[in-house]
């Protein structure tokens, strides 16, 4: 099985009524209403491996508030296991959208279930056949949080997973930055995989060059991949046997980049399983051919994903249909 490990939310994205009822995503004199929306990168990545015919399980406190129920849904309907059954007192953390210029997603973070994090319980939960485990984003933002988290992953460890880690830098989630990157940092130093976003790494360091970043990533104790993501870039991708980069994949129709990411990652750790490559010591044996094919498999996987509103991911069908024309 696949371990997702993290936080879920309610993305709650501000969009005006016009008088025909019909709704568009700019302020003027029609009524603004707040439309709300499952989300959580770790949540959104879960969902995108099920769909791919993955085996996956989620970790993270659900509330039994109605945000709650509602978060359940579209776990139950991938297929995706809720790992922590018995759900929490602490209200669903919402998260508020807003977009930019460019159509790409920006958040302000109201957070509480997601952080009712207990490592006894969790531990307890992961399953004994434990194949990857994904660290999520939040996982490094608080002491007490990172601590707790920090046991799970050594859980997984001693089981036996490959580690895997998204993490969604939010500057505006933290108060000590420089903590934060040092409880990154350790969360780093286990990793096998790790995927960051271009913005991932300005956040980190602005002074540094994507390959400057990737070389000192593939220097810590564990780490064989690393994936750069570019926006309407595309990506890129490092081993200490190749590179590689890779463009967009672009749908027929554009929806919103709203779990993009997410969905990308969930088709490079498809695309690695399937070929028994997901494993510490092949996974640094990837050269330039492989990491191109990965990350245009990644891309397609992306691409659907941003054929829509909203983060709703790909079946293994669909992606297959676009990789066969």
């Amino acid at each position: 099985m696949f371990v997702v490990g993290g936080e879920s939310l309610i993305d709650l994205k501000a969009e005006v009524v016009l008088p025909d009822g019909a709704l568009i995503g700019r302020d003027g004199e029609n009524q603004i209403v707040m439309t709300a929306h499952q989300g959580g990168s770790p949540y959104n990545c879960a969902i995108a491996l099920a769909k791919l015919g993955n085996a996956t399980g989620f970790l993270c406190p659900i509330s039994a508030d109605a945000f709650g129920d509602y978060l359940l849904g579209p776990l139950e309907a991938a297929g995706v296991k809720t790992l922590l059954t018995e759900r929490v007192k602490e209200y669903t953390t919402l998260a508020v959208v807003n977009f930019d210029a460019n159509h790409n997603a920006r958040y302000g973070f109201y957070r509480q279930a997601d952080g009712a994090i207990e490592a006894k319980s969790a531990i307890a939960a992961l399953p004994a056949d434990l194949k990857l485990y994904q660290i999520g984003g939040f996982c490094p933002i608080l002491p007490t949080e990172a601590a707790a988290w920090l046991e799970i992953v050594n859980a997984a460890i001693a089981r036996g997973a490959t580690i895997s880690i998204d993490p969604n830098v939010r500057p505006s989630l933290v108060d000590d930055f420089d903590g934060y990157k040092q409880r990154l940092s350790t969360f780093l130093d286990l990793a096998h995989l790790v995927k960051v976003s271009e913005e991932d790494l300005e956040a980190l360091d602005a002074s540094k060059s994507i390959e400057q970043h990737a070389a000192e990533l593939l220097s810590r104790p564990n780490c064989e991949l690393v994936v750069v993501t570019l926006g309407d870039k595309g990506s890129r991708a490092f081993t200490a046997a190749g590179k590689a980069t890779a463009s967009i994949y672009a749908p027929p129709v554009f929806g919103d980049t709203v779990g993009a990411g997410d969905s990308l990652m969930a088709g490079i750790l498809s695309w690695l399983d399937e070929r028994g490559l997901l494993k510490p010591g092949k996974l640094n044996t990837l050269g330039d051919g492989a990491l191109n094919d990965m990350l245009r498999f990644g891309a397609v996987v992306a691409g659907i994903n941003c054929g829509r509103k909203g983060c709703k991911p790909p079946t293994r069908a669909e992606v297959d249909a676009v990789l066969t024309k």
